[in-house]
């Protein structure tokens, strides 16, 4: 009736596999993926933002004055440290879609720092959440492979006794 595949991986679609896998390769892939991400978050923050920075003739209110340049170049440089720290986390285990933690950390700060214009020690606390967030997604993954490592060595050594 219903048969089962000999190899119940090759029946997985590429659709339908892990989102986690390790992302080993060269520096410059690394490189790329990092400043790619954070470019994308900077820039989707932007746009979520612009409907606050354009004119009041639409009823919003407007966003607080001041310039947006130091803002987008704090964001940049944090989104750098932040998809820094999830690829290099990335390249050693499985870490589930980092791309989107970094990105949507990166945008919800951008977007905030545009629309709100805070002082400079509340941006520092928005990045400090943002670290602790990435960190807590590091961990997540750095704990399940370290749990799928010692289960791997339990199972090898009952195989042997």
């Amino acid at each position: 009736m219903n048969d089962l595949p000999e190899n119940p991986d090759a029946s997985v679609g590429s659709d339908d596999s892990e989102d986690a896998e390790v992302r080993p390769g060269p520096l410059w892939r690394h490189a790329v993926w990092v400043v790619a991400v954070t470019a994308a978050g900077v820039a989707l923050g932007w746009v979520g933002a612009l409907f606050r920075i354009g004119p009041e003739e639409f009823g919003l209110p407007p966003a607080a004055p001041g310039a947006l340049w130091p803002y987008l170049f704090a964001w940049t440089a944090i989104g750098l440290a932040l998809a820094a720290i999830l690829r290099v986390v990335a390249a050693k285990v499985p870490v589930y879609e980092p791309e989107t933690a970094a990105i949507g950390i990166v945008m919800i700060g951008t977007r905030l720092s545009l629309g709100w214009r805070p002082e400079p020690l509340e941006v520092a606390g928005i990045a400090v959440v943002g670290l602790l967030l990435v960190g807590v997604w590091c961990a997540v993954a750095l704990r399940g492979a370290a749990v799928v490592r010692r289960t791997e060595e339990v199972s090898r050594a009952q195989g042997t006794a």
